[in-house]
């Protein structure tokens, strides 16, 4: 049987999702609140917690796979050296996404801001 497909594709390709999830991160590590349609917000949620989590751990392995799923030096720095340590006793959780009222100028979209705790 077909199943539904779990993954947001936004109606791009593969490669053009994960560079999306990418900067999205980036941009939320550097300064940590950033607003974006609710979709993506929901879609960059899991992937930035994974990469505290890593972050958290503080090993070489998890260093290197944060680098892999970011690709900045200076973004994978920020992340152990500041944003780990405040969460070092939560168990999970450490975004928040907050629903904008107003919409955007074209479509009508859902906007909304993804920060973290």
């Amino acid at each position: 049987m077909a199943y539904t497909k779990k993954a947001r594709t936004f109606g791009r390709p593969t490669n053009q999702r994960k560079a999306l999830l990418r900067s999205l991160a980036r941009s939320l590590v550097i300064h940590e609140r950033i607003s974006t349609t609710e979709a993506k917000a929901k879609a960059l949620r899991p992937f930035v917690e994974r990469l505290v989590t890593y972050a958290k751990k503080n090993t070489l392995a998890s260093r290197r796979l944060t680098k892999t799923h970011i690709g900045d030096d200076v973004v994978v720095k920020k992340l152990f050296d500041s944003i780990a340590p405040r969460y070092a006793t939560r168990a999970g959780g450490y975004t928040r996404i907050v629903k904008r009222t107003e919409r955007g100028t074209n479509d009508a979209r859902k906007l909304a801001y993804i920060a973290f705790v």
